[in-house]
């Protein structure tokens, strides 16, 4: 196809030639017979979004789940009646995502076998870490003397849950109407299996955004179970087998530990530590030196920052979702969603990075903010390598995002609303209207 009046991000106005990947970018390229054109009218295009951390079964299943955390549900009460009067889905089971304990404080079986005490109830925690099973629920998989219901989701018992048939279609159309052309899943525990049906999905166009996968490589850490030596011994067998490694850190015990891991392997220049949620400047300092590249979720200081300034003491809130500063000190970068657990708007995450705004209006963390083009670029990388972004050129691939502004307006509002055409391979698979 060829695509008209484009702006591309360093200004000039340009037409492309795209099919599978970019063939041409230049003035007047004139269409040949049978060529679909597509008139961007000076508005932006640029390389399509690829969100560097998501979970793609999660992120569907979440579409079809009761949400009982903030900001749909805030009180015990409106916890109550969310689960009273919740329908089971056509498993049997009532599933509700994103939980957190500002809500009702340590949810556990008795509080949900008093709400419910016949139809299984799974409840997911708002980090997609833990699982909250009522006695039903504990009954069919297996763990009926399970003292509290309170089960990683990490742990094998996970795998006798019920296979819900998630809306793979709806959550690929909701990525690429925000400009989205591809995906990396962070899922930890994808088998081939899953990994060969989810790309299944993807070949016969049942879900559009072009899919990379962590697993084998991921790994999720427990503060409670932190081993160094196994992380270590881990590690080594991933490099040995030829792979990179992507290492969940949330907690500042985590990094620590993940850090000494990695000097003591030897790290590998695609390494990754995904989230780096809190770390202080001796961390930074590490990570630029380990040539890893961290993938974070500034989102979450719009989603979740008022809780963090509520609950985590003043003198760590500079730690939290640090942007600027890691970019600073030389660490390669990368944004993300962690859709289901944060919302999938990249856009929305952009403009966390470049504002730090908390959902009252507060700021969190001012020194991290970033530029608008910082973090748009943040969102443009290859799904191998994140930190460094793809490009309008020849020999690039066809997957394009087109709004309806010039770069310069776009860089002022960072907003879904602006996207006009989502192109994959050549192929218009998203267009405003």
């Amino acid at each position: 196809m060829l695509i008209r009046h484009a702006a591309l991000l360093d200004g000039t106005v340009a037409d492309i030639r795209v099919g599978g990947r970019i063939d041409q970018v230049g003035a007047g390229i004139r269409p040949v017979p049978g060529e679909s054109v597509f008139d961007a009218a000076g508005g932006s295009v640029l390389p399509g979004l690829h969100d560097h951390h998501v979970h793609v079964r999660s992120a569907a299943s979440a579409l079809e789940s009761l949400m009982l955390g903030p900001p749909a549900v805030r009180t015990d009460d409106q916890l109550t009646q969310a689960l009273s009067t919740a329908q089971p889905g056509p498993d049997g089971w009532i599933r509700a995502v994103g939980y957190h304990e500002s809500v009702a404080g340590e949810l556990d079986r008795a509080t949900l076998d008093a709400v419910s005490p016949e139809t299984p109830v799974r409840v997911q925690h708002r980090s997609g870490a833990l699982w909250i099973l009522n006695s039903a629920a504990l009954s069919r998989v297996g763990l009926p003397g399970h003292p509290d219901g309170r089960l990683r989701a990490t742990d094998p018992w996970a795998r006798t849950l019920p296979q819900r048939g998630t809306n793979l279609a709806e959550f690929g159309r909701r990525l690429t109407a925000l400009g989205v052309t591809g995906v990396t899943d962070a899922t930890p525990d994808l088998d081939a299996d899953d990994v060969a049906a989810l790309s299944a999905a993807h070949r016969r166009g049942e879900f559009r955004p072009r899919l990379h996968f962590l697993a084998p490589g991921k790994k999720i850490l427990h503060d409670d179970r932190l081993d160094l030596d196994a992380l270590t011994k881990w590690i080594i067998a991933r490099h040995a087998a030829g792979g990179p490694v992507a290492v969940h850190c949330v907690t500042a015990a985590q990094l620590v530990v993940t850090v000494a891991a990695l000097r003591a392997a030897g790290a590998r220049p695609r390494d990754r530590i995904e989230h780096a949620a809190v770390a202080d400047d001796a961390n930074v300092a590490d990570l630029a030196d380990l040539g890893v590249t961290v993938v974070t979720q500034p989102n979450f200081v719009a989603e979740r920052g008022d809780q963090y300034l509520a609950d985590i003491p003043a003198a760590e809130h500079p730690l939290l979702w640090r942007v600027a500063s890691l970019l600073k000190a030389g660490v390669r970068v990368a944004l993300s969603t962690d859709a289901p657990f944060g919302r999938e708007d990249p856009w929305s995450a952009m403009r966390a990075a470049v504002h730090r705004i908390t959902a009252s209006g507060a700021v969190l963390g001012p020194v991290e903010r970033v530029a608008a083009r910082e973090a748009l670029t943040m969102f443009l990388g290859r799904a191998d390598r994140p930190d460094r972004p793809r490009t309008v050129a020849p020999g690039q691939p066809g997957d394009l995002c087109v709004l309806t502004v010039p770069p310069e307006a776009a860089l002022d509002h960072l907003d879904a609303g602006l996207v006009a055409a989502t192109i994959i391979g050549g192929e218009v698979v998203y267009a405003a209207g």
